[in-house]
């Protein structure tokens, strides 16, 4: 099926697949989060103060590949397709967690974490799909079910992992390939091609290289605002991943359950926001104002965060934390209307390249805020890293405020850029 979908009853069976690959390519990454560490403590003999030096490289090295290979990608998908870039990016994967699961050595493995990052940075391609098939003013929406997909594949994905891991530490992997590589399967049949011979881009790795993608968001003075907006963002979300268990078993004394617990609230209400209120929101209010509140409402969440002083309080700031997902899809929506349809690969890939750019250095900037202010006798201050967060995110709402009010277009329609593309 090579055919761009013309129906709406197509575009939403095609909208529908990728959904089901968010979830799946989230699951199987997720599967293994509870089993990796474990593993490389014990290719190391027990050392588990080497081990977390290890997986820390792990860490960068695969935000660095997600840097590196999501403009690549991008633009790949614009020159041949969307299609066969997210077929042979699933596969890919699907292949990279056989060999993790045969891995026989440390480095074995650390090839196969270094392979995942560049595989899964066909989430790009992914959001590419859903603007060539999604109407402008539906985009928003549809971008919020991506945002569902990943919170419903996180929630999933680490209970699967830590059931499996009980059985075989190796076990996930392979249930992780298995995932992929029968989605791969049903894709190559029900899968359509979104974007038309005519409509794509020749392949330039001036465009594809991550620098050279950063002009394209240097392209309009929105878009490039827009761009700063959502790498704030980006970093901000990294407290996250990189200090929330050491924060809140620090300062609360949670236990791995509640921990647990706490991160499936997460990812059911982030589910919630995303898939079923992202649209509603969008269509009363617009993207713009969506946007802002999104922004306002992750920097209170994370100041809840940061000064509550018992673990009820922390907990207060969960709902409030999932409305943050107004962000990401009402800014996706706004950004696609200012690029060529043969340019939205190059646009996604750019963005993804932010987000790896960020995780190259916001852990290590975040654990270090934390570090230092639990160790400062003068000024104590545990929840210093989310407050940090909350400090970026009310910088992003102040630039995009600005840039919203004054960009021409951004109170209503935004109109395409008229640069013609450069056809293949």
């Amino acid at each position: 099926m090579n055919q761009p979908p013309a129906s709406t009853a197509s575009r939403q069976a095609a909208v529908a697949f990728i959904f089901i690959t968010v979830v799946l390519d989230v699951l199987a990454l997720g599967i293994i989060v509870p089993v990796l560490p474990p593993l490389v403590v014990a290719f190391l003999g027990g050392n588990t103060a080497r081990a977390a030096q290890i997986y820390g490289l792990f860490a960068t090295a695969w935000a660095l590949m997600q840097f590196v290979a999501s403009p690549v990608l991008g633009a790949l998908s614009d020159r041949f397709g969307r299609r066969p870039i997210i077929l042979l990016s699933i596969a890919g994967l699907g292949l990279d967690y056989i060999l993790m699961a045969m891995a026989p050595t440390l480095g074995w493995l650390f090839v196969g974490r270094v392979i995942s990052g560049v595989t899964s940075a066909s989430f790009a391609t992914a959001a590419a799909y859903i603007a060539d098939v999604t109407p402008p003013e539906q985009r928003a929406k549809s971008f919020g079910l991506i945002g569902a997909a990943f919170g419903l594949g996180f929630v999933l994905g680490p209970v699967m992992g830590g059931l499996l891991g009980t059985v075989n530490p190796r076990l996930p992997f392979w249930v992780s390939a298995a995932l992929c590589l029968t989605n791969a399967l049903y894709g190559l049949f029900v899968l359509p091609e979104s974007l038309p011979p005519e409509r794509r881009s020749r392949f330039s790795w001036a465009r594809a290289n991550p620098i050279g993608s950063l002009r394209l968001l240097r392209s309009h003075p929105e878009l490039f605002a827009l761009a700063c907006v959502t790498f704030l963002y980006y970093v901000a979300h990294e407290v996250l991943p990189s200090t929330f268990v050491l924060y809140t078993t620090y300062r609360y004394d949670w236990t791995p359950r509640t921990v647990g617990l706490t991160l499936a609230l997460v990812g059911i209400c982030t589910a919630i926001v995303s898939g079923r209120l992202v649209g509603p929101i969008v269509a009363r209010i617009g993207e713009r104002r969506a946007a802002l509140t999104g922004l306002a409402c992750g920097a209170v969440a994370f100041a809840v965060y940061g000064l509550a002083p018992v673990g009820r309080a922390f907990l207060a700031g969960v709902p409030i934390m999932a409305f943050w997902g107004l962000y990401g899809p009402s800014a996706q929506g706004i950004m696609t209307q200012r690029v060529q349809p043969s340019e939205q690969g190059q646009l996604q890939g750019a963005i993804m390249g932010l987000r790896g750019l960020s995780g190259l250095f916001s852990p290590f900037l975040f654990t270090y805020t934390f570090a230092t202010f639990i160790s400062n006798s003068s000024v104590y201050l545990p929840g210093a890293p989310f407050l940090l967060s909350a400090l970026l995110l009310v910088v992003a709402l102040f630039i995009a405020w600005r840039v919203m009010r004054t960009a021409v277009g951004f109170s209503g329609s935004i109109a395409i850029s008229e640069k013609p593309a450069e056809h293949a």
